[in-house]
């Protein structure tokens, strides 16, 4: 079968997916993005593309996103003819992400080529992330700017055959004329490769010794240290969690950058503005921020965890969550809707308001000072993920069974 996948930030959601696929051998796969850096991945051919314009600085708020989207769809489907001219691609089915607009002309290059595009979100002014914390207040124009970025869905639903949305949350955020067009499947947890490991050790610059699974370590783990990820609750609860348990050691992972939300009126970010406020009230020394470290430390620094706080606003799941279930973590998370769908209070983890840093340093230390009291919770976790989000046996063939009903009987792929 020849797919064609798309989406800006190769390999975005599809990780998993197209690197099975392409280890199968039977399929000619092409990525189409805009990342130039994109990575290597064997059985796969990359196509970069530009969008074909992009909006001036002063672009028109209400219309800005619609332009934007419109410039990078007609640079996707600009470089998805191009691929049929000089390569002689054709695809069987294109797989992308609708948020950047990248599929909206897709039908005007190949009316006939079925497409399933990739939902993540749909912005409303309850029950999300606009609005939701009280310290980052919305102007009156809130609510129309955010229906003016709902454009871009609002017009591609009506461009694919089928939609996904990886979480029932996720799916629920959009009118409910969408539901019926939509599935609802995770991108998968690999969980055959993310274990819990009560040997896992991890060596820190400043320390003579590597950190060991059972020794005290509190993990915060984000892409970046932002407000959407509740990076300053967890900071405005670390120093009572520190004085409590002086033998914590607490890492913290992230970039300075924002994902999601507003940025630091600080020059340093929401980390410099957290100092400024409780950094006189930490011991630096058994504070560790590590910025963003690669992959198999990421898994170390979970594994060796005896509690990881995983906090965010009302939003799409960070993969974090699920991977340090599938790992056995011992989880305080925050009591917000999309987190509930992946993890029961007391049963699979620990669940405190986002907005209660005293609740969340009173909870943290109970899992720090009774870690056998508190064990099953792990375990009970990675039940739970390979249970319902594991990618080989539960997301794979639900992802190729909606594939194979869009394609011909000779093009469909055999279930696992």
């Amino acid at each position: 079968m020849n797919i064609l996948f798309v989406h800006q930030n190769m390999p975005g959601q599809y990780r998993e997916l197209v690197q099975w696929l392409a280890a199968q051998g039977d399929h000619r796969i092409f990525f189409l993005t805009q990342k130039k850096d994109a990575p290597n991945l064997p059985g796969v051919e990359t196509c970069v593309y530009k969008a074909h314009r992009r909006p001036r600085e002063d672009a028109y708020g209400l219309s800005r996103v619609w332009e934007e989207a419109t410039g990078a769809g007609f640079g996707a489907a600009t470089a998805a003819a191009k691929l049929e001219r000089t390569e002689g691609f054709r695809p069987d089915i294109v797989i992308g992400h609708v948020g950047w607009g990248e599929l909206t002309f897709f039908k005007q290059i190949w009316p006939d080529v079925p497409i399933i595009g990739f939902f993540e979100y749909y912005y409303n002014m309850a029950g999300g992330l606009v609005g939701f914390d009280p310290e980052e207040p919305v102007s009156e124009h809130a609510p129309f700017l955010m229906q003016a970025r709902n454009a871009v869905p609002l017009a591609n639903i009506e461009v694919v055959d089928q939609g996904h949305a990886p979480t029932a949350w996720q799916r629920d955020r959009f009118p409910a004329s969408f539901h019926d067009r939509m599935y609802v499947c995770h991108d998968g947890i690999r969980t055959d490769k993310l274990l819990p490991n009560p040997n896992a050790s991890l060596s820190l610059g400043r320390l003579d010794q590597p950190l060991r699974a059972g020794d005290e370590v509190l993990t915060y783990v984000s892409r970046n240290l932002e407000r959407a990820r509740g990076f300053h609750q967890f900071m405005r609860a670390l120093p009572r969690i520190m004085e409590e348990r002086p033998n914590a050691r607490v890492l913290i992972v992230g970039g300075n950058e924002v994902s999601y939300g507003g940025k630091s009126t600080d020059p340093r970010g929401l980390r410099g503005e957290m100092e400024a406020e409780v950094g006189d009230k930490l011991d630096w020394d058994r504070l560790h921020f590590l910025g963003r470290i690669p992959y198999p430390d990421y898994q170390k620094l979970v594994q060796i965890s005896r509690c990881h706080v995983y906090l965010t606003m009302p939003f799409v799941l960070s993969w974090s969550l699920l991977e340090s279930m599938s790992m056995g973590a011992t989880i305080v998370a925050s009591d917000v809707a999309p987190v509930r769908e992946a993890i029961s209070h007391g049963d699979t983890g620990m669940l405190v308001d986002f907005f209660d840093p005293d609740a969340l340093a009173a909870q943290v230390i109970d899992v720090l000072g009774k870690p056998d009291e508190y064990a099953h919770l792990g375990k009970a976790a990675r039940t739970h993920v390979v249970r319902t989000y594991d990618f080989l046996k539960k997301c794979l063939p639900e992802h190729l069974r909606q594939i194979n009903a869009l394609v011909s009987a000779d093009k469909r792929i055999a279930l696992p």
